[in-house]
């Protein structure tokens, strides 16, 4: 796992909260603009 975790732009695992607060994000006031988008939670790698 430590080579996987250094693939990461972070160079680390994402953990519950970074994926909560994109889930919160689209339904919170921040988010009423944001229409058909589809967020990477994925520390980068798809960068």
């Amino acid at each position: 796992m430590p080579r996987q975790r250094a693939l990461t732009a972070l160079g680390r695992f994402g953990e519950g909260e970074d994926v909560a607060g994109m889930v919160a994000y689209p339904a919170g006031e921040g988010g009423r603009c944001v229409t058909g988008a589809a967020p990477a939670v994925d520390g980068g790698h798809a960068a």
